[in-house]
């Protein structure tokens, strides 16, 4: 971890430094966000500080396998919809560099165990290279800014949310024939996003 972080932190903190200054936003900030829309193809990076939030950048999504709508088993293919965390870093990732999301979360683990479903799947990544099975792969320049991101800010600041499609261009649709839940499911990711941009 150390060696990769020396390697590529220098650079990666003057890109991020550039990109935050361009936003008038304070570097490292406290917290940060991470807003992938499926369905755009689109990472969006949003910095906290205090009460103060900013939109500092997008990162274009090189690969997600599946289609719109939530993940639920090991194997479907399916990039996971909701809100997450960050909960480890893999320097020494197939993928380049990768950091790993708290999938599944309580709350797929509850609505998984409701419905018998025992392998709700595991180990989805936001990682490099541009090819994906049920993680974000972003490609190798924008892993390094990420990992280095949130190696600067702390894993525990860090917020992700995934979403099939901009709340802010209408309301989450629910997939025609899905579980009840998923309803909550949208709305929770539809209240999570409109905390983080307003």
């Amino acid at each position: 971890m150390d060696e990769v972080i020396k390697s590529i932190g220098q650079l990666n903190e003057t890109k991020l430094k550039k990109a935050f200054t361009a936003a008038n936003f304070t570097y490292p900030p406290e917290k940060i966000s991470l807003i992938a829309i499926k369905d755009a193809d689109i990472l969006e990076l949003w910095a906290h500080q205090g009460r103060q939030s900013k939109h500092i950048k997008n990162y274009p999504i090189k690969a997600a396998s599946g289609v719109l709508g939530p993940k639920l088993r090991e194997g479907d293919f399916q990039v996971p919809e909701g809100i997450y965390n960050i909960n480890a870093f893999n320097p020494n990732s197939a993928y380049h560099l990768s950091l790993k999301l708290n999938y599944p979360n309580a709350f797929d683990l509850k609505y998984a165990q409701l419905e018998g479903r025992t392998e709700p799947g595991s180990n989805i990544f936001i990682h490099g290279k541009a090819v994906s099975v049920g993680c974000l792969a972003m490609g190798d320049e924008a892993i390094e800014e990420l990992f280095t991101l949130v190696h600067k800010v702390g894993r525990p600041n860090v917020n992700v949310v995934i979403t099939p499609t901009n709340p802010d261009l209408g309301q989450l649709t629910v997939p025609e024939g899905a579980a009840d839940w998923v309803k909550i499911l949208y709305q929770n990711i539809e209240g999570e996003i409109a905390k983080i941009r307003n």
